[in-house]
């Protein structure tokens, strides 16, 4: 099982996802880099955080038009996974692999801090090595991460069971408080129709280790490993 992690101009979650991939759960890891036009055969993509392009426009707004998309693009409607991550989230969403858009956070201010979050799916290949309900601690680092859809699509996603985590109090609750970017619903995650593509704000990656505070997003690439290898 090989990881492929896309590098944008403004990327730095890079190199925190091929770490996790690497060293966390002991898999190949190669960079792709925003011109390539081959993903080098890897089975898992992953869209990293940061700042691609700058955020200019508006974020994920030019790093869709790059051209290792296409090749993601085409990886996604094949049915392989992707692992969209804060600012590969709002890249995903621009891209067509997932419904909605993020916006400016609601208080306006940049978030970046260890944040409470709760499963509701625990079926899907990213996310089965959790329980449905289980409190996760996992940082985020963003300024646009107020998710939003119309309300049908934000039905379907809830109805579907394509909401993958919500942000919440470290009892489980779900209220306004605890919804640190004024998401939906207090959305953090969803996945795609196919169920091969999960967007999310918080960064797994850098939640695999005890030294840097917490090992909750490890489930995500454990899920992935027992998922893509059977």
């Amino acid at each position: 099982m090989k990881f492929g992690v896309v590098t944008f101009p403004g990327s730095n979650g890079d190199y925190d996802a091929c770490h996790a991939a690497a060293d966390a759960i002991g898999r190949e890891c190669v960079y792709l880099w925003h011109k390539d036009h081959d993903l080098k055969g890897c089975d898992v993509i992953v869209l990293p955080g940061g700042f691609s392009y700058g955020d200019y426009l508006r974020p994920g707004a030019i790093a869709r038009f790059s051209p290792i998309m296409n090749e993601v693009v085409v990886h996604a409607k094949r049915g392989a996974p992707v692992l969209a991550i804060c600012n590969g989230f709002q890249v995903a969403c621009e891209a067509g692999l997932l419904p909605g858009a993020l916006l400016r956070n609601a208080s306006l201010r940049f978030v970046s801090r260890l944040v409470t979050m709760r499963v509701e799916n625990d079926s899907s290949m990213f996310t089965h090595e959790y329980y449905k309900g289980q409190i996760l601690s996992v940082p985020v680092a963003h300024g646009d991460g107020r998710y939003t859809a119309d309300p049908d699509v934000v039905a379907r996603l809830e109805g579907e069971g394509r909401v993958a985590f919500r942000y919440s109090s470290t009892g489980g609750d779900v209220s306004d408080e605890d919804n640190i970017n004024g998401s939906v619903n207090g959305i953090a995650g969803i996945i795609n129709a196919a169920g091969n593509v999960l967007g999310m704000m918080p960064h797994p990656e850098r939640a695999v280790d005890p030294v840097i505070g917490s090992t909750d997003g490890l489930g995500v690439f454990h899920s992935l490993l027992d998922g893509v290898t059977a």
